[in-house]
């Protein structure tokens, strides 16, 4: 969660104010049956509804794909946000501003009005930019542009424009610390501000929501580097964000695949001839965090790389850092292009039929993994197929549970000819065990279980005195570190619905079992919930008791203590 960017108190009003029905229906038609609105889920492809929302829970769960949530985790879910971006939507619906604040990159405070301001200087200096590629100091670097084949269309598309070859351009216009702020200026050692961005084509950087968060700048001869980026700021992370996922997103909100290149040029290039789903990592190589961004909007991803030998080197580091995201349903490919040629120069050559026929004809990541892997090993022989297993199985066990792992451990069985290499099986026999654990859990309703469940679903019960009362330590059944836990996070948080307290739990190891039970059905009349509740607790106390009587009977000597707990049990059970 993100309680030091948004205060806590704030969501939980948020989560109370806002109506679950009313969200969802605004993005999905539900139909009302019974005490439950349904639809068709969202989330799995089926063809009779199974994703069922509460009105009095403000929950909802798939009985088909156990998708479940609040208000917030369904906005995350349905539109690939993350946490702030769906906690800001969810207080756009009912009209409200988040109370957010950040941390700069001088590790101080930063309120939302401080990054407005941020926010607006940089859009100033994108204007400013713009106008100076069009202005006479930009000739050359239009002329740059021009001669790339990037039309007046594509300019304005992804806001080019160019920073003057000069020391103070931005330090007479906008403020100095908001510049500092941004990385648009650097101080030197004395103490003097100047601009970072000097004689460079300026390739404005766009989050998801449109807002210029950063800058990357080209020269326009041989000097070095020849790329320049914002720094890491307030606004601006590059480990975590990419060039053009907001123009593409624009086009397409859920591409069929999306192609990750090597450059800004690459990104506008290929959009300039009508391939509209490629962006660019942001000076750095291909990570874990730019995969699993880049999946909350397409299932497939493919790695576009120069087929020299850095690229190769860079595909093979790009395979690596995505394989704990390769979740059942993720494909990845990896495009290596003939050497001495781009994404650009190889579409003006063959053409874009042609271009996209080689990007959905790219190798797998499987088939590249294996290739790679084996790639200089003697597999005739047995030294070389134990050397295969030695290299490979620590990438696969990155690999998450599921299908696609178990398939790869088949596939390394298959090639080393070692058939005791039993993960993929262990792994089946485990995830068969727990689904198997899971169907008893749901069919099984024990005392533990009834109480827990009404507690989460009616958090005011959590206020009886009976609860109150509770001796925990002598409190012994299966479940009752998370009874126990329910309790005080309610009397802690005292959320008013279902949706808050699960607010409380997100991300935590809790999470998912505390969203078993708030949708678990118990089938119980509103009027009954209190009395079913108290005789489900008094089942769990006089079972508590009857444990701790049965340990004081086997004890061969008692303290003091256990002699006077023992008499008190034997008077009770009269």
């Amino acid at each position: 969660m993100s309680e030091g960017r948004i205060p806590r108190q704030f969501i939980d009003d948020l989560l109370v104010r806002v109506d679950i029905v009313d969200l969802i229906d605004a993005h999905l038609p539900l139909k009302k049956t019974g005490a439950n609105f349904i639809a068709r889920c969202p989330f799995h492809t089926e063809k009779t509804p199974s994703f069922s929302v509460n009105r009095n829970k403000q929950f909802y769960y798939c009985f088909g794909c156990g998708a479940s949530g609040n208000a917030i985790t369904f906005l995350m879910e349905f539109n690939r946000l993350d946490f702030v971006e769906a906690v800001e939507d969810l207080a756009a619906f009912v009209g409200v501003d988040v109370p957010k604040e950040s941390v700069s990159a001088r590790g101080s405070p930063q309120k939302k009005d401080d990054l407005g301001n941020l926010y607006q200087l940089m859009e100033q200096a994108t204007a400013f930019y713009t106008d100076q590629l069009y202005a006479k100091a930009g000739a050359a670097a239009l002329d740059y542009l021009r001669g790339r084949g990037v039309d007046d269309q594509l300019m304005r598309e992804y806001r080019l424009g160019y920073a003057p070859d000069a020391w103070q351009s931005l330090s007479g216009r906008f403020n100095s610390q908001a510049l500092l702020d941004t990385g648009l200026a650097v101080r030197n050692d004395a103490g003097h501000a100047y601009d970072r961005f000097r004689g460079r084509v300026m390739f404005p950087i766009r989050d998801k929501r449109g807002r210029i968060i950063g800058f990357g700048g080209r020269v326009l001869d041989d000097s070095t580097p020849k790329y320049l980026n914002s720094p890491e700021t307030s606004l601006f992370h590059k480990g975590r964000e990419v060039y053009g996922l907001y123009e593409l997103l624009k086009k397409n909100a859920k591409p069929e695949r999306i192609l990750l290149v090597e450059g800004y040029m690459d990104v506008i290039a290929l959009a300039g001839s009508g391939i509209d789903n490629a962006v660019a990592a942001l000076g750095t190589a291909a990570s874990q965090a730019h995969a699993e961004l880049l999946f909350r909007f397409s299932a497939e991803l493919v790695f576009c790389f120069d087929g020299d030998r850095a690229g190769r080197e860079a595909a093979w580091r790009a395979m690596e850092a995505v394989f704990p995201c390769l979740k059942d349903g993720r494909q990845v490919r990896i495009m290596l292009l003939p050497e001495a040629e781009d994404p650009d120069s190889l579409v003006r050559k063959e053409g874009v039929e042609r271009f996209q026929a080689r990007v959905r004809e790219s190798e797998v990541l499987s088939d590249y993994f294996f290739a790679q892997i084996a790639r200089g090993l003697q597999l005739s022989s047995l030294e070389g197929r134990a050397q295969l297993v030695g290299k490979a199985r620590p990438y696969l066990e990155k690999l998450p549970a599921g299908v696609f792992r178990e398939m790869m451990f088949t596939r390394l069985k298959t090639l080393s000819e070692f058939n005791t290499l039993d993960v993929s099986k262990n792994e089946s026999t485990l995830n068969r065990n727990a689904r198997l654990q899971s169907q008893r859990d749901k069919t099984r309703m024990t005392a533990a279980r009834m109480a827990a469940a009404l507690l989460v679903q009616n958090p005011c019960l959590a206020e009886r005195s009976e609860l109150r009362e509770i001796d925990w330590s002598t409190l012994i059944f299966s479940g009752v570190e998370l009874f126990k836990n329910i309790v005080e996070v309610i009397w802690a948080q005292k959320p008013a619905t279902t949706a808050v307290l699960l607010e409380s739990y997100r991300g935590s190891d809790d999470e998912k079992p505390v969203k078993g039970l708030a949708f678990l059905e118990l089938l119980i009349a509103p009027e009954n919930i209190e009395n079913v509740f108290l005789d489900a607790l008094a089942g769990l106390l006089k079972q508590s008791a009857e444990n701790e009587l049965e340990r004081l009977l086997s004890k061969k000597v008692l303290t003091l203590e256990e002699k006077e707990s023992l008499r008190k049990l034997l008077a009770l059970k009269k």
